[in-house]
This record gives structure tokens, C-alpha cells and sequence, in this order.
């Protein structure tokens, strides 16, 4: 029975059947796919021992082959449909993925889509970083160049309060030592005059002693 369900399988593309036959189906059918990938008189032989049919062993490697050579496994798809009338077994419809159009296109444009969107987001993230980039790099070399004039302008500063300083402090040292010039002018001015004070002291002194002794002899 399975033979027979193969080979109208891969002759009309699709059936109508069973979830239990469409799942034993399956594992009947797609090995017999796998092996007609290879064309060779081995697996011919080996195919129609299998199928019992020529029409369907031959579209099997003339039509089948072709259109699932790229493809490494899955080459059937089970949808199911309901419940049947009468004895309420789950129907479903047993198909070859890769003869279904519909499906396929959906599958190409879903692809093609996602494909481009994420590209899309690629070259807009690329370029956003280089743009960045670009930007950060004028910024980068403004800020050096910022940083050196303020660099400059400090140590400009820097010198110029350092020689305002060293003029002030010279200022200083010049006035001081005219001021301790001047002072040591006044101390030895007045010790001339305290010298000359003492000796005009010293010779009246001796004219009072030598008058006190002419008093004595005097009075004697």
C-alpha cells in the first residue's frame, strides 16, 4: 500500500490522506528521494524495488531530482485539514515542498525582506560610526589645539607675575638698605658728639680738683 501511495505521490505532487499514513508515507518516501539525487543504474534499480513503477521511478529521477538537488532533507510537507465525516479521523494533505509555488514565493519575498532590512540596519549603523568618527576626529584635534593656546597663555601669565614680583621685591631690598644706611649715618653721628662731650667734661673736672687743693693750702 505504501508503494502505491509513492508513486502517486510523486506523480501528482500531493494527497489527501490520514495523519498516521501521511506520517508513514514520509518515512517510506524520503529515502527513495535521497537516492535519486544520485543517478546512477544502482539507484535506479534500488528505487524501483521500492516503488514498482517505471512512471513514477523515472519522474522520480527526471523531474523530482532536479528540483531538490540543493536541498538537504524535508522534501515533504503535511498540512493538516480536520477531522473526516464518519469515523472523525484527522485528515491531512501530504505534499513535495519544493512543487508548491505559492508557498515558495511567500518564502522567497519573506526572505528577500528580511535580507534587505538587515542590511538595511547594517550600512545605516556602519555609516552612523563612521560619521561619528569623522566627527570626533576635527573635535578631537580643536580640543588639542585649545588646550596649547591655554597652555601658552598660562605660562605667558606665569612669567609675566613672576617678573612683577622680582621688580617688586627689588624695590624692596633697595628701600631697606637705604633706611639701615641712614640709620647707621645716625649712630655714628651721635657717637662723635658723645666723645666730644666727654672730653670737654674731662678738663673741668681737673679745674675743680685744682681749686679744691688751693682752698686747703689756704686754710692751712
Amino acid at each position: 500500500m505504501l508503494a502505491n501511495m509513492a508513486s502517486s505521490l510523486i506523480i501528482q505532487k500531493r494527497l489527501t490522506t490520514t495523519v498516521a499514513k501521511a506520517k508513514a508515507l514520509r518515512q517510506y518516501v524520503e529515502p527513495l528521494i535521497t537516492r535519486s539525487k544520485v543517478d546512477s543504474t544502482h539507484s535506479r534499480r534500488v528505487v524501483f524495488s521500492y516503488l514498482k513503477d517505471k512512471d513514477s521511478s523515472r519522474v522520480l529521477f527526471d523531474e523530482v531530482a532536479e528540483r531538490v538537488a540543493d536541498r538537504p532533507g524535508g522534501y515533504t510537507r503535511i498540512i493538516k485539514l480536520g477531522n473526516r465525516l464518519g469515523d472523525n479521523a484527522e485528515m491531512c494533505m501530504i505534499e513535495l515542498v519544493d512543487f508548491n509555488d505559492v508557498y515558495q514565493q511567500e518564502e522567497k519575498q519573506t526572505k528577500g525582506k528580511t535580507r534587505r532590512s538587515r542590511r538595511g540596519k547594517k550600512k545605516s549603523s556602519t555609516s552612523q560610526t563612521a560619521d561619528t568618527s569623522a566627527q570626533a576626529v576635527p573635535a578631537a584635534e580643536s580640543s588639542v589645539e585649545t588646550s596649547e593656546t591655554q597652555v601658552k597663555e598660562e605660562s605667558d601669565t606665569a612669567e609675566g607675575e613672576t617678573s612683577e614680583e622680582v621688580v617688586e621685591l627689588s624695590g624692596e631690598v633697595v628701600v631697606e638698605d637705604s633706611a639701615e644706611d641712614e640709620t647707621a649715618q645716625q649712630a655714628d653721628a651721635s657717637a662723635t658728639t658723645e666723645e666730644q662731650a666727654e672730653s670737654d667734661d674731662q678738663p673741668q673736672a681737673e679745674d675743680t680738683s685744682s681749686e679744691d687743693d688751693d682752698k686747703k693750702e689756704a686754710k692751712d
